[in-house]
């Protein structure tokens, strides 16, 4: 037995088991992040605002936008080390996250995945640079958690496309260069390669928001878009394209909120050690000790479980209903987790001069986009009896 106490900010020692490579990157993007996000992200999350361009060149900077695709400028790196890049820019704020998780697991992947050899070139190496930004346009307003219901619809026109529908909730839509949208045709649903310049593309902002703040979400509006016939996805028909990018971006979430449930953690772990009320620091009290041990579990198990399927995905053996597991059981933990420190902190639980009830309104978001719980449930029910039971 080890006579080393725990380091309470990793407390099963998870940190240790990285490969040489992740170490460097955990260490780079929570540097990053300490430099130049971190103290500027609760001004941006009140104003409803983003520096796109900004950040787009320092995340390029550090090689993590695609990071974990091959060739074209990405970096190549282990699926273990994007999961940790993820978790330290959740740490900060999910809407940094799902910045680079659109750029990288929805936008770039659809297009390294399904894209031509042309399309490819075009676009990968300007979007790894963070040159060129790219949106993912699958969810519709009457289409969420059924997107074979997608109303967007591509027909041919001579050797075109012409592209009519609405797109809604989408991250970046109104900084993207080019959006990856999906649609119905005559042969299935097909993905588009849709440089945002074209005629009848218009992205509006989606105002009024209460969570996700600290970043852009706008509507897409299609009206009558028209494409060369080489904008289309060569190969892929129907849901098996979205979905797979859906899993990528899934992978990223059950990793990047972890450190939203680790600086819930932290911050209330520092606030009940420095203020006193009774004589004596609030960390002293017994039902303080409580949540904080309550709240150490979940940081520490959701860590587990995230590096567990990161493994399983660097392995070659990850199967999406292990995405829908680590996307449910961790989010639910960051929730938890963010409610009872939210408590902890009392009044000064719902201030922008802390992080915490910043993290638990973006975790709600977090809880409904790429599938909500009850479909994550409904996946691993599945999956355990063999019974659909969507329908």
């Amino acid at each position: 037995m080890s006579s080393r106490t725990p380091d309470p900010h990793d407390f099963l020692d998870l940190d240790a088991g990285l490969a040489e490579e992740e170490r460097g990157i955990c260490a780079a993007v929570r540097a990053y992040a300490k430099d130049n996000l971190l103290d500027q992200v609760a001004d941006w999350y009140e104003t409803g605002s983003l520096p796109a361009a900004e950040l787009a060149k320092g995340f390029g900077s550090l090689g993590l936008l695609g990071m974990h695709l091959e060739g074209y400028g990405c970096a190549g790196t282990s699926a273990v080390a994007y999961g940790i890049a993820c978790r330290e820019l959740e740490a900060v704020d999910s809407g940094l996250r799902s910045f680079v998780s659109v750029q990288g697991s929805l936008a770039m992947y659809a297009i390294h995945k399904w894209g031509s050899e042309e399309q490819r070139q075009e676009w990968l190496p300007r979007m790894a640079t963070g040159d060129a930004l790219g949106c993912f346009g699958l969810t519709e307003p009457d289409a969420g958690s059924d997107p074979g219901s997608m109303r967007t619809r591509a027909v041919r026109d001579g050797s075109d496309w012409v592209l009519s529908g609405t797109k809604m909730w989408i991250t970046n839509g109104t900084v993207a260069d080019v959006a990856v949208v999906w649609a119905q045709t005559d042969d299935g649903i097909r993905g588009f390669v849709v440089p945002t310049s074209t005629p009848g593309f218009t992205a509006n902002e989606v105002k009024h928001k209460l969570s996700l703040r600290a970043s852009l979400t706008a509507e897409l509006v299609l009206d009558g878009v028209r494409l060369p016939g080489s904008a289309a996805f060569p190969e892929v028909r129907g849901l098996r394209g979205p979905l797979s990018c859906l899993n990528e971006a899934r992978y990223g979430i059950l990793f990047g909120v972890v450190g939203a449930a680790r600086a819930c953690y932290e911050a209330a772990l520092e606030y009940t050690l420095s203020r006193s009320q009774f004589g004596k620091p609030l960390a002293g009290f017994q039902l303080t000790q409580r949540k904080l041990a309550d709240l150490l579990v979940e940081v520490n198990r959701a860590g587990l479980v995230a590096l567990q399927i990161g493994r399983l995905k660097d392995a070659g053996t990850l199967h999406h209903n292990h995405v829908s597991f680590g996307k449910m059981a961790n989010v639910r933990s960051a929730l938890s987790a963010a409610r009872e420190a939210r408590s902890m902190l009392g009044a000064n639980g719902i201030s922008l001069e802390y992080p915490v009830m910043r993290h638990m309104a973006n975790l709600e978001t977090v809880l409904t986009y790429e599938g909500t719980e009850e479909m994550h449930a409904l996946s691993l029910g599945q999956a355990v009896t063999g019974l659909a039971a969507f329908r």
